[in-house]
């Protein structure tokens, strides 16, 4: 295959949630290889860049969430073109806190879904770029234990006294 000089541009979001202590990502399968990917797509007009990542989360996934308005970054990779050319696509991401997963959604049966931690994560896509935001998500969102102690206390002393924290 033959790679083009030309970049495109696409917009994806980064679907996670926290279970516990753990952070969760979304990944999904490509429709033309079947590697991990996250869901993501070409800019639609009229649409901010995060708003056209949240659009790409609900048709290919399902996903019902709260997209954020900040890029966390980007990554690249090699699309394929019909017959021999390959394009270079930047993806510019945005984290996506899923809510819920629709029953039914536009492509549910064209592609694989798969929750997992986001350390399994990195070791199952193939971009490096999409490795360090994997990475870079999942440690900022990580609730570590003394955030989590932390919570727990303020609840604990809101409870005890609505005027505690004042």
């Amino acid at each position: 295959m033959k790679p083009t000089k030309t970049v495109g541009i696409q917009y994806g979001a980064l679907p996670f949630r926290i279970e516990g202590r753990r952070v969760m990502v979304l990944l999904m399968t490509s429709r033309g290889t079947k590697r991990w990917v996250i869901p993501k797509g070409w800019p639609i007009h009229g649409a901010k860049p995060q708003d056209s990542a949240a659009i790409e989360a609900a048709e290919e996934a399902g996903l019902i969430g709260e997209v954020e308005d900040r890029s966390i970054g980007s990554y690249q990779y090699a699309k394929r073109l019909k017959g021999e050319r390959t394009l270079i696509v930047q993806v510019i991401v945005f984290p996506f806190r899923v809510y819920a997963q629709a029953d039914a959604w536009k492509e549910q049966d064209q592609r694989r879904y798969r929750w997992v931690r986001y350390q399994k994560a990195v070791s199952m896509v193939a971009e490096a770029g999409l490795k360090r935001l994997l990475r870079e998500l999942g440690t900022a969102r990580s609730p570590s234990l003394v955030a989590g102690a932390l919570r727990t206390y303020r609840s604990w002393r809101l409870a005890q006294s609505p005027h505690a924290l004042g």
